[in-house]
């Protein structure tokens, strides 16, 4: 785990790209109503708007919080130091996910009135994938490749 600014700055950057992008090419295939080879190009031009937006709000708001509510949740003390990672994890998808989907809504999903509606149903089809995502590939991979960038001892 990130013990610098700078640190902490490149673990950001790695998990956004990583969640960021594989969350656009399954929207973009559900969207198309399937995955194809096209829709890993696809992505790569709604990353650019949605990586610095998703970086600027899990780097300034939503790391911030869910750091602060996972060390309310364990307790160091006496829990396994790796449930503050699945701590941190999950908290910081529930706290994302509404708020990337939001701006897909805004952004991608020409929404006009239903705004609310296609938000929520983003959202709920966001959530379960954002959640697998995260803790079965996204952060396991990003942890480990960052762990060999910054040569971090693993026990």
């Amino acid at each position: 785990m990130p013990k610098t600014k700078f640190q902490e700055i490149i673990f950001t950057i790695m998990m956004v790209f990583m969640m960021v992008y594989f969350m656009i090419c399954y929207n973009i295939a559900l969207n198309v109503g399937s995955m194809t080879n096209q829709v890993f190009l696809d992505a790569f031009h709604e990353l650019v708007i949605m990586g610095p937006i998703a970086f600027i709000l899990d780097f300034f708001i939503i790391g911030y919080l869910a750091k602060k509510k996972a060390f309310q949740i364990v307790n160091l003390e006496k829990d396994n130091p790796f449930h503050l990672v699945i701590a941190i994890s999950i908290v910081s998808i529930i706290l994302m996910c509404p708020c990337m989907s939001l701006v897909a809504t805004l952004l991608f999903k020409n929404a006009g009135s239903q705004i609310i509606a296609i938000w929520l149903q983003t959202t709920v089809m966001n959530f379960p994938v954002a959640f697998f995502l995260q803790l079965c590939f996204a952060g396991p991979i990003v942890r480990f490749v960052f762990g060999k960038i910054f040569n971090e001892n693993r026990a």
